[in-house]
């Protein structure tokens, strides 16, 4: 890891490198064929990996270097398993009906060239969330489109006190320098933050109140 004196900038060499030693840490991620670019705090990801799961964990990985602005992630994937869409539309009803957090009765399914897409409604992000994570471990998903919608009838300046509370609770986040907007169910965040996985935090922080459907994350990563 490159070294870092307080308040000195990283430079994009040594925030490539420090991604680079982040995906070799990772036991997952050691073997992936990844290149890795940096510009200007941005990092571009190519090269490729056989399912969708380690294509996301390779970009969070990026996400938790210091100094890291944004993530491109051009990976592509090569699929090693040819499996026809009945059979991957089968595993994924299989495998929310398995998980007691997920309505399941609440989600349809649909599969074409394996890209899977997921419709209906719950009642929290966390559920919509859960329901795509687990679908993208599947074997022969491509890709998937997450159609699934939150019912809900907060108030929303309810919704935003609830937020501005939970910010100010996270021992990551400086509160101060972060900002609440509410358009009905929709919230928008705006400020600064030191890194890509405290704006991380504010997003789970917004989504974690009662009665929102939309986030809209504005916040900048400032190093």
């Amino acid at each position: 890891m490159a070294a870092l004196a307080s308040g000195t900038k990283l430079s994009d060499d040594a925030i490539r490198r420090d991604v680079i030693y982040q995906l070799e840490w990772e036991p997952q991620l050691a073997d992936s064929d990844i290149g890795v670019a940096v510009s200007n705090g941005v990092v571009t990801l190519t090269g490729t990996v056989p399912n969708l799961w380690i294509k996301q964990e390779v970009e969070r990985a990026a996400k938790r270097v210091y100094g890291v602005r944004a993530v491109a992630n051009d990976i592509q994937l090569n699929l090693t398993s040819k499996r026809t869409d009945p059979e991957i539309a089968r595993d994924a009803v299989r495998e929310l009906e398995s998980h007691i957090l997920i309505p399941s009765d609440k989600i349809k399914v649909t599969v074409r060239d394996g890209w899977v897409t997921l419709e209906g409604e719950v009642r929290w992000q966390f559920q919509r969330k859960l329901a795509e994570s687990t679908i993208r471990k599947l074997e022969g998903v491509a890709g998937i489109i997450n159609n699934i919608a939150i019912k809900t009838n907060a108030p929303p300046q309810k919704i935003k006190e609830k937020i501005e509370e939970a910010l100010r609770r996270s021992a990551e986040l400086d509160a101060r320098r972060l900002s609440v907007e509410t358009d009905g169910s929709k919230v928008i965040l705006r400020g600064t933050v030191r890194s890509w996985n405290e704006r991380e935090e504010a997003e789970r922080a917004a989504w974690a109140a009662p009665g929102v459907t939309e986030v809209e994350n504005l916040i900048e990563v400032v190093p």
